[in-house]
């Protein structure tokens, strides 16, 4: 037994009558096309249910999975209290998929649990299945933080325990597209998201599972997509299976998009493992890099390499050039693994005697004291991607219109606290963004208008 199929299905609450109260005759295809995706995934007579949703616990660094028994959930916050959803959990399962995954080194488990309550995400694709699925199993697991690849690999992970138990299983992955599809819609309008939109429905309709690990985190956050990591997961739990693929249908009329797509598994099918061809498309693109690299780029990474291996700081290389050893300057060193970022930390100002020395002491902080990320591990080494950002002298400005986000970082200064942002970064489109950006990370309130502004260059080093 494994992993017999899965459901790609939108979550919005007006799809409810109750809550809807007409509305749902605005999305009456993706209602149509709901049902027949859950009458599809019962014929297919799973004893367990994965539920992949966007809306339950999430943690920058692991995967939450529902521990327990069971789960009730209503709509009270959307007006409905009388509809309510129950699930019956496969303990058995979320125990295996726990210890699978702690085998691989995906961080996964039952700890951190914060609301035992079903969200919408999880009960509105459990509303449509239950008439046509009257006994079965769930398993609840939230998305994360971590990249795309880690999610492909919990995928797997689902696949994996479903085979050593004998499970029959079904993976519906809830989420909804992209939520800036009109002016009048909830977050606007971006014109990523229908671009966003017309992408993964063209990869979802056809399982061109590998292509949803192409989509950059920037863009899929300008789209302000809901159900990506939902769908990757889903994607690894069909991992080298053939898949009959079937979309149904896919709207947007309130300015956030629905897609219904249904994956029948047809058998094994090797050539399907897109998490493998990825990561030997990404391991060619490193090599390339690496060749290409400048002396400040391979600095850091040798810097990195040596102490994670030996936990001892590199003495400066005698391949450097007489510039790097005699300048001073304020540096940044930046690490991205699978395209997200790993560690970055640097210095505003010198404090070191020479450039090369606020590499080594930056890179080593970047790989084991950014406060926002663990230290990285010996394994992760070869697929770490590094740039060092080296600051020119920063000059006070008077106003956000002396500001140009490709071209200049930004300062911003009150009292003790003082927030730095580099140019040029994915993401981040305007000077109100940069300088929001600044504010926040240096604890000073959005609203403050008693600010210092300085603007610097970067001699960016990829």
């Amino acid at each position: 037994m494994s992993v017999q199929g899965a459901v790609m299905v939108p979550h919005p609450p007006l799809i409810i009558p109750e809550v809807g109260r007409g509305q749902e005759q605005g999305i009456s295809s993706t209602v149509k096309a709901y049902r027949r995706a859950m009458e599809r995934l019962a014929s297919w007579r799973p004893d367990t249910v994965v539920v992949l949703s966007p809306h339950t616990v999430m943690y920058l660094d692991y995967f939450h999975i529902s521990p327990g028994k069971e789960a009730e959930g209503s709509f009270a916050r959307f007006g409905a209290g009388q509809v309510k959803v129950r699930a019956v959990y496969d303990a058995e399962f979320a125990r295996k998929l726990s210890r699978e995954a702690e085998r691989v080194r995906v961080l996964a488990g039952t700890l951190g649990e914060r609301d035992p309550r079903l969200d919408h995400g999880t009960m509105i694709p459990l509303w449509f299945l239950d008439p046509y699925l009257p006994e079965y199993r769930v398993v609840r697991i939230g998305l994360s933080g971590l990249p795309l690849t880690a999610h492909y690999r919990l995928g797997q992970c689902i696949q994996k325990a479903a085979r050593e138990l004998g499970r029959r299983v079904a993976v519906v992955a809830s989420g909804d597209l992209s939520h800036r599809l009109k002016e009048d819609g909830p977050y606007g309008f971006q014109k990523e998201g229908p671009e966003y939109d017309q992408r993964v429905m063209e990869v979802m309709g056809k399982a061109d599972f590998g292509q949803l690990l192409d989509f950059s985190e920037g863009f899929c956050e300008k789209a302000a997509e809901c159900g990506h990591r939902s769908f990757v997961i889903m994607a690894g739990a069909l991992d080298c299976l053939d898949v009959e693929a079937e979309r149904l249908s896919y709207e947007g009329p309130f300015g956030v998009g629905y897609g219904v797509c249904v994956y029948e598994a047809k058998g094994e099918n090797p050539s399907r493992d897109f998490l493998r061809q990825q990561e030997e498309k990404e391991a060619a693109r490193r090599k390339i890099r690496r060749l290409e690299e400048d002396t400040y780029v391979r600095l850091a990474r040798h810097t990195v390499e040596h102490y994670i291996r030996t936990g001892k700081r590199l003495e400066a290389p005698d391949w450097l050039p007489q510039e790097m050893k005699e300048r001073r300057a304020g540096v940044f060193v930046s690490l991205k693994e699978d395209g997200q970022l790993r560690g970055c930390i640097g210095t505003i100002a010198p404090v070191r005697e020479s450039l090369a020395q606020e590499i080594i002491s930056n890179a080593v902080s970047a790989a084991t004291q950014d406060p926002r990320f663990s230290a990285v591990r010996e394994d992760e080494l070869d697929r770490l991607v590094y740039s060092v950002d080296v600051l020119g002298e920063p000059e006070e400005i008077a106003s956000l219109a002396e500001l140009d986000v490709k071209r200049y970082g930004v300062i911003v200064s009150r009292g003790s606290r003082r927030g730095l942002l580099l140019p040029d970064l994915e993401g981040v489109d305007t000077a109100e963004e940069q300088v929001a950006i600044a504010k926040r990370k240096a604890g000073i309130p959005a609203d403050a208008q008693d600010v210092r502004l300085e603007r610097f260059q970067v001699v960016r080093h990829l």
